[in-house]
């Protein structure tokens, strides 16, 4: 007769999730999950059927800690897009390494749904219907997952802005001094700075 389980989906996510945070997403495997739990890699098995279902336990559990209540009706449907865009951009950035996770399963989380929903939502009472709603929804998280990407992977203080602000200036003029001005950039200016300019587009389009 099997052993009682005891062990929770949270804490299998939690234990998947040590996992990719500290050796990304390619060290993510059935065997490291159980040694994260202390289990034989046959006893995960009791628990979940493969990595797939620890993949989606895993973006339920980051997108679980978004606030997918719709901000206040009273203020601009920009403002409130912001919110929601910035609550999804603060829980997803802190573990980078699932982005791709995001997207993979992103229909099979009750939690992305909803934040969708609510954005959705939104983009309804400002007049967005059919396709160009779908569009807006898209624009958002493209940006949302393209800025986090480029935050982890291409930081404005890295060594990429460093190597391209030295590129000769008769050749690239306008990559090298762009460069300069990027290294004075903040993470938060470079996010809160792009998504108003996608927001202004939106409107406009």
């Amino acid at each position: 007769m099997p052993r009682p389980r005891s062990l929770t989906q949270d804490q299998l996510a939690s234990a998947a999730l040590a996992v990719i945070d500290r050796e990304g997403l390619a060290g993510l495997s059935m065997r490291a999950v159980a040694q994260e739990l202390g289990l034989s890699t046959m006893a995960l098995y009791r628990y979940v059927d493969d990595r797939d279902e620890l993949e989606r336990l895993v973006v339920e559990l980051v997108l679980g800690t978004v606030d997918s209540a719709p901000p206040a009706a009273n203020t601009p449907w920009r403002e409130r897009i912001e919110v929601m865009v910035r609550r999804l951009r603060d829980a997803v950035s802190a573990h980078p390494s699932v982005v791709p996770l995001t997207l993979t399963h992103r229909h099979r989380s009750r939690a992305g749904l909803r934040w969708s929903e609510s954005v959705l939502a939104i983009l309804t009472e400002a007049g967005f219907e059919g396709e160009q709603r779908v569009i807006a929804l898209r624009s958002l998280l493209g940006y949302v997952i393209g800025a986090i990407q480029l935050e982890h992977l291409g930081p404005l203080s890295g060594e990429g802005t460093v190597a391209i602000s030295a590129l000769p200036p008769e050749e690239f003029p306008y990559m090298s001094e762009t460069a300069r001005y990027a290294r004075n950039v903040s993470p938060d200016e470079e996010f809160l700075g792009g998504l108003a300019v996608l927001l202004r587009g939106l409107r406009a389009a």
